[in-house]
């Protein structure tokens, strides 16, 4: 029976994904689809799939797994202060600091379920405050993530919000749920002791920053480095959790933070997802269907009425992050917004399985959790889906502000693409305003070309910052007080360029353009390459440079995509290397191609080679 429950497990896992494929459904989280498939096929239903030692073993890998990735699903650029500290302007034009509205929103969250985890209690529904306050304000960061990239609005300000008020809603509860499990296991005189496994993360990422990088160099397919160094991680940092008396989990999710930490490549991010996804997590989401026992639920009276309170507590805990949202955005994608954060599953399966262990909670008041937590986790992201909508400021995807107004950076504000860039230029020579302000829609007149006063305004709160004054010093020193104030990108114009300089700038990260070494640089290719010319300059045809991100189109050779035909794909770049192309190149994550054809062509190419 063993062997028949786990061949049913790991069958379900494969066909599950591919029936919803068939049936496109694509509104429901495929973790609640294969927790629903267990309860049809457990002790609630068909009772066909049992309780054994090897999914026991393989369901308790796929939690720590699950753990693993979430930890890795942190953006530690998106918490950066340099780049939340400065308001940026929402879809609705109002300035918002995308970390300071998620902090307002979560701590509106926290405050709520313990209101509602006292009010229950003064109800007689559920007495333990401490854990229905831990449930309630959780947040499921993958599935968060996994929308706002569908919506492609992960980048914008709306987007970093949401994402951010989830990466709280994860990490808080989780640790929150380290100090419950600590204190209710007898163990409060060693929760000093839960520092150590801080340590040991530190020790591990600062041990292993360097030996990675050599890692990645000589690992190879039969070795796979990366993947046995994450694995080392997960369970060097579980077995410290449990010796200091913490949760197993909370070691699997500083090993994800301390791999996010060491730069892994998109390659290895997707063979560590492929292994989690693809095997040990389906078995944990399945197996706790399997064990959910909804006849006793729907048998105990008390029991099932619990579960439509806990179905509504789950969206009121998230009602102050609707209301926050509302003061920095449009009040139909606050609502939104605030709906998704109500999505709850991740943490939710882990903190039952410690308050089972720890006899803090019974079997059908966990099954009644679980299921609140399912039919939480199938509406919200429906709603949000319906209810969001794309804004003109939602759909660009870069901000560019140029610092200099001439005819040539009036060339380039009127021929950046519109669908990718929002273009602001800027200039503090009245002259030059007067003249260019009927022709330039966004143009804005400073008074003087000082930092604070830079700062001040906003003109740093951009994706790309280019400054072409006449002056090179000034180009300088606001190119470089553009970088420290963490724009990603930053473009300064020379007019006389030095090797010194040149070094220096690509040190510290900012990107060199040099009027007089182009316009001999574009009559060379004229003399010595006419055709590399005519592409450049012709206005049929577009020179594209793009990241694959779509993963629809990694892993294949160039030669089965479908629309190879209709383009040119001249060099491409992986990592710090050039490589020429060929039909049978395997085309991998974060390839950098450079290719030419049809401008329309091209253009839809480009945004569909370059959708995450």
């Amino acid at each position: 029976m063993e062997g028949l429950s786990l061949f049913l497990t790991v069958f379900l896992a494969l066909v599950i994904p591919i029936v919803m494929a068939r049936l496109r459904v694509t509104t429901v989280p495929t973790a609640v689809a294969e927790i629903i498939v267990g309860i049809l096929m457990g002790k609630s239903c068909l009772n066909l799939i049992t309780k054994t030692s090897q999914l026991t073993f393989l369901s308790n890998l796929g939690v720590i797994v699950l753990m693993f990735l979430s930890g890795m699903e942190i953006d530690f650029d998106l918490l950066s202060p340099k780049k939340h500290t400065r308001a940026r302007k929402s879809e609705s034009g109002k300035q918002v600091k995308p970390m300071v509205v998620a902090a307002f929103a979560f701590g509106g969250v926290a405050v709520a379920s313990v209101l509602l985890a006292l009010g229950m209690k003064a109800l007689g529904l559920f007495n333990d405050v401490a854990l229905a306050s831990i449930i309630f304000m959780t947040v499921a960061l993958g599935v968060v993530i996994a929308t706002l990239k569908e919506k492609e609005i992960l980048g914008r300000p709306i987007g970093q919000t949401i994402l951010l008020t989830a990466v709280m809603g994860e990490v808080i509860p989780l640790l929150l749920l380290t100090i419950y499990s600590t204190v209710n296991g007898g163990d409060a005189r060693k929760l000093w002791l839960i520092i150590l496994l801080f340590v040991a993360a530190i020790i591990l990422l600062r041990r292993f920053k360097r030996p990675y990088l050599w890692f990645a160099k000589v690992t190879k397919a039969t070795t796979q480095l990366d993947v046995r160094l994450a694995f080392f991680l997960i369970f060097a940092l579980v077995t410290v959790a449990e010796q200091v008396g913490a949760e197993n989990i909370l070691g699997a999710f500083l090993a994800g933070v301390v791999m996010k930490l060491l730069e892994p490549t998109q390659a290895t991010k997707d063979k560590l997802t492929s292994i989690g996804y693809g095997f040990f997590i389906p078995i944990f989401f399945i197996r706790t269907g399997v064990n959910l026992n909804l006849k006793l639920l729907f048998a105990n009276p008390q029991a099932l009425m619990l579960l439509p309170v806990l179905v509504i507590c789950f969206f009121l805990a998230k009602l102050p992050v609707t209301l926050t949202y509302m003061r920095a955005f449009n009040k139909r994608n606050a609502f939104a917004g605030g709906f998704l954060t109500a999505t709850t599953i991740t943490i939710v399966l882990p903190t039952l399985q410690v308050a089972r262990k720890l006899n803090a909670i019974t079997a059908t008041q966990s099954s009644a959790f679980i299921l609140a937590a399912v039919i939480v986790c199938i509406a919200c992201p429906i709603v949000f889906n319906s209810t969001f909508a794309l804004t003109p400021e939602d759909k660009i995807k870069e901000k560019v502000v140029i610092f200099g107004l001439n005819a040539v950076t009036m060339t380039v504000y009127q021929d950046l693409h519109d669908s990718w860039y929002s273009v602001q230029v800027l200039t503090c020579r009245k002259e030059k305003y007067d003249t260019y302000k009927s022709k330039v829609k966004n143009l804005k007149l400073f008074p003087d070309r000082k930092l604070d006063t830079l700062e001040a305004a906003g003109a740093f709160d951009t994706d790309i910052f280019v400054a072409t004054f006449t002056d090179d010093q000034a180009n300088l020193e606001v190119g470089r007080a553009a970088k420290q104030a963490g724009v990603k990108r930053v473009i300064v114009s020379q007019g006389k360029v030095v090797a010194d300089t040149v070094d220096q700038l690509r040190e510290e990260g900012i990107e060199l353009f040099a009027f007089n070494n182009l316009h001999g640089a574009m009559l060379r290719a004229l003399i010595e390459s006419p055709a590399v010319y005519r592409i450049i300059t012709d206005t049929n045809n577009a020179l594209y440079d793009v990241v694959v991100r779509n993963s629809a189109y990694t892993g294949r050779q160039l030669m089965d995509w479908e629309f190879v035909d209709q383009i040119t794909v001249s060099r491409i770049r992986r990592g710090d290397k050039w490589i020429s192309p060929h039909g049978s190149t395997v085309i991998e994550p974060g390839d950098e191609l450079i290719y030419s054809g049809p401008w329309r062509e091209a253009d839809r190419i480009h945004q569909l080679l370059s959708r995450e």
